[in-house]
């Protein structure tokens, strides 16, 4: 008993530094698993949210003061944890077993009410939990900054010891990744999976935003208020809750809902963010870098007017850089965009682009304001196509299967005869 008494101090000293630790993970995992859109919120909002929001606006400093105030802590706890472990080993009453299970006790605590529970919390609630702890732990940064510029000039010093010659690439070829992939394994479907990741990569570049888009007949939109009843229990086909200005169609908001572990009842809208627009004419690579830079996962694509056309989704662009043989129709329809039913004649889907036409029957075309076989099909008859219209481009020959006035339009497709010469 006077052992035990003797151990309180430091058994209470113990559990204190355990507490610590626990703040400082919740912290760390709350404040690094905040959306984008909440930070931008939280600028707008209570003390305590616009502290959360200062703090992860430099989160390199942030996480330097974290990660030492935790070393600090559990340097503490363990020579604690120690002292005690001696302690009870020179007890006669309980001796080495038990100092041995003391010490397994005392690693486990730490990691699991210092480290996975308090962060377990922390990432059911992040902005909440932020918000709670945001004010105690800014303080904890504030001092620690006087030895940040020491701890800045100790990592540069060791960087150039480890690495006094290390210059980074100003630029590469993409003849080099080529490369690279074939000498970096034997594995041969390996070697042409990522050779086609890296093809689908650079052709981002060449294909436009309105070739890839979902077109305005294949998402639906709401206007606010939006209540989850609105959905009609399923999930929208693009994956995202798509919200419009008050007063017009025009999308303003989505709302990814694949990922969602907890929506309301009512006003969605509240989690929705915003998302970026671009014209028409714009690569998809482009869209891909701004919605990075901008933290954006919808893309608007609208036309000169000003007016929605489309959408673009981060998951469409990552299927055009991880899929063999990307395609819009195959991916919104899932429909194959072309289908030969006899020897040089096939079923088209109006939405296929003549891009990619040309590549599949390794044909040249003409020049044309159109992207898609519907597109040059209206602009050769100057009108909406019906079920058995035919016309002629560049060449191909086009029968009109299906032309719904909503959907996706079939041709049926052959190759032109060459005209003959009348002398």
């Amino acid at each position: 008993m006077n052992s035990l008494l003797q151990l309180a101090p430091w058994l209470i000293g113990m559990i204190v530094l355990m507490a610590c630790s626990g703040f400082f993970s919740a912290s760390e995992a709350a404040l690094f698993y905040l959306r984008p859109g909440d930070r931008r919120e939280m600028y707008a909002g209570s003390r305590s949210e616009q502290t959360a929001a200062r703090l992860m606006s430099d989160p390199d400093r942030l996480l330097s003061s974290v990660l030492f105030w935790n070393l600090v802590i559990n340097i503490s706890y363990f020579t604690i944890s120690s002292i005690c472990a001696l302690k009870i080993d020179r007890d006669e009453t309980l001796g080495q077993t038990w100092a041995v299970v003391f010490a397994a006790f005392s690693l486990l605590a730490i990691i699991f009410f210092s480290e996975m529970l308090p962060k377990s919390f922390a990432v059911l609630k992040p902005r909440t939990m932020a918000q709670r702890l945001s004010l105690p732990l800014s303080v904890a940064v504030r001092m620690v900054d006087p030895i940040m510029p020491v701890q800045k000039t100790v990592n540069l010093v060791s960087q150039r010891l480890i690495l006094p010659g290390f210059k980074s690439e100003p630029y590469m070829e993409v003849s080099d990744l080529e490369r690279a992939i074939e000498i970096s394994g034997n594995d041969a479907a390996l070697i042409k999976q990522e050779q086609t990741v890296l093809h689908n990569i650079v052709q981002l570049s060449e294909i436009r935003v309105d070739e890839w888009m979902r077109p305005r007949t294949q998402f639906v939109s709401f206007q606010p208020p939006v209540k989850l009843s609105d959905l009609g229990g399923s999930i929208p086909a693009s994956g995202y809750l798509l919200i419009t200005e008050i007063d017009s169609q025009e999308i303003e908001k989505a709302i990814r809902l694949d990922n969602q572990y907890y929506l309301p009842e009512d006003e969605l809208e509240r989690f929705a963010e915003p998302v970026l627009y671009l014209p028409w004419c714009s690569t998809v690579a482009d869209a891909l870098e701004k919605m990075s830079h901008r933290e954006r996962e919808v893309t608007v694509v609208v036309n000169e007017f000003g007016d929605t056309i489309g959408i673009l989704t981060i998951e469409d662009i990552l299927e055009t850089v991880f899929t063999y043989a990307p395609s819009r129709s195959k991916r919104l329809l899932d429909l194959n965009p072309l289908h030969e039913i006899h020897p040089g004649k096939w079923v088209v889907s109006g939405m296929m682009s003549l891009r990619q036409l040309s590549r599949k029957l390794e044909t040249e075309i003409p020049e044309t304001t159109s992207v898609t076989v519907a597109g040059v099909i209206q602009e050769s008859m100057q009108r909406l196509a019906e079920p058995g219209d035919e016309c002629d481009w560049g060449p191909f020959h086009f029968v009109v299967i299906e032309a719904p006035q909503r959907g996706n339009m079939l041709v049926e497709l052959t190759r032109s005869k060459p005209k003959e010469n009348n002398e």
